[in-house]
């Protein structure tokens, strides 16, 4: 299972959060009633969690858990209110209307110059989503300090290293093992402090809510200040759409990508340099062998452009494949397939997509195979408005050549 660490301000934040079993990270109003690409981030990252997933939280250098999230009518996560995912400020609101409300000791914190005139109705409108946990085991009063996760099991942490500047990271099935091994570790005696929790009342109140109206994550108002015509203005739009539709078991979505068990965006993909500088493909997820999870079969990298596929874009793409082929496919190339997504592409992305993207390499030792990899579609978008959601087409397909 992924995992999900949560950045917080006090432990204040983290008693209050672990005794509901709930949690929204903040969002910047949306300016000009448009949602910016931080947002869609951030949409992206909620709708990919699943129940089972693990929840962490971070302080002052140290990480504490372990939580795991659980469907509640459903689903893990949703709306913190009816039409949250509209990019605008509702005026006159009550506070029944909010799943969370925990945020009030921040707001009551802010000076009023801070406060930007902001009434707390006002304020509270910046968590917009919401996703239900419970401990698992136990959330355990003690934190692990950051230098001795990473250091406990080094190889493990990828996404973690680049947490910084953000409000949460999802992690993989590895990395979340790698903070579960520590903390349970720390943990072990009996004599363990715990922090309590009192999920099932405050989950029991979110029940009453979600079967009274609509909190569910929908993508298209995600989008809808940002269509030209078929097309979507922001990359990170369409990042989100596609995470989205696969994972609530979009079947078109599916037969153009596939199935992956694990998806994340924006994950890096180089060697380790400062962050500002880093490599990131846009989607990254893999799948198991069907009934051996956690054996990984197959690894998905997707690069995205809003625009045409251009022979430079190409060239990027492949950059991403050579990284994830060492880096997490055992330098086996075969587990491996990439995409290119772009509203068109150019006349010689299409014609020389096989001399860029194939690969030559060896399979095994004893005896030493030559193979040839090419695994890589060429796919158009466009923003379907009739279904309000966003259709694929294979353009071209390496394979086939």
């Amino acid at each position: 299972m992924a995992g999900y660490l949560f950045g917080l301000d006090s432990q204040g934040s983290l008693d209050e959060a672990i005794n509901a079993g709930l949690f929204s990270t903040r969002m910047s109003i949306p300016m000009e009633a448009q949602w910016q690409m931080h947002h869609e981030g951030t949409f992206a990252d909620y709708t990919s969690m699943k129940a089972g997933d693990n929840v962490y939280f971070f302080i002052d250098r140290k990480i504490y858990g372990v939580g795991e999230l659980v469907n509640i009518e459903n689903d893990c996560k949703s709306l913190n209110f009816a039409e949250a995912n509209h990019p605008y400020l509702f005026y006159g609101f009550t506070n029944n209307r909010f799943i969370y409300l925990f945020p009030k000791h921040a707001y009551d914190r802010l000076t009023p110059k801070n406060k930007l005139g902001l009434s707390y109705s006002d304020y509270i409108q910046q968590y917009r989503f919401v996703c239900y946990f419970k401990p698992f085991p136990l959330f355990f009063a003690e934190g692990v300090d950051m230098d001795d996760m990473l250091t406990s099991e080094p190889a493990a942490f990828k996404i973690l290293r680049d947490f910084y500047q953000k409000s949460f990271i999802k992690i993989d099935n590895d990395e979340n093992q790698a903070f579960k091994n520590l903390i349970l570790r720390r943990n072990s005696s009996a004599e363990a402090p715990i922090k309590a929790s009192n999920y099932l009342v405050s989950h029991n109140k979110v029940l009453q809510k979600l079967i009274s109206d609509n909190y569910s994550l929908t993508l298209n108002p995600l989008l809808n200040n940002i269509i030209e015509g078929d097309s979507i203005k922001h990359e990170m739009a369409i990042e989100a759409a596609i995470i989205h539709q696969l994972s609530q078991g979009d079947m078109a979505s599916i037969e153009i990508f596939g199935s992956w068990e694990y998806l994340s965006h924006q994950v890096p993909a180089s060697p380790a340099k400062p962050n500002n500088y880093l490599d990131r493909v846009d989607i990254f997820g893999y799948s198991y062998i069907e009934g051996l999870e956690p054996t990984k079969s197959q690894f998905l990298i997707a690069e995205i452009k809003k625009d045409n596929g251009t022979v430079e874009t190409l060239y990027q793409l492949m950059k991403y494949v050579d990284f994830i082929k060492s880096e997490y496919a055992y330098s086996d190339y075969s587990m491996i397939t990439a995409f290119l997504v772009a509203y068109d592409f150019d006349d010689d992305c299409i014609e020389l997509l096989n001399e860029i993207v194939t690969r030559n390499y060896i399979h095994g030792i004893r005896p030493s195979i030559t193979r040839v990899w090419n695994k890589v579609k060429l796919i158009k978008y466009r923003y379907d408005s009739l279904n309000e959601k966003i259709s694929f087409e294979i353009k071209a397909d390496a394979t086939l050549a």
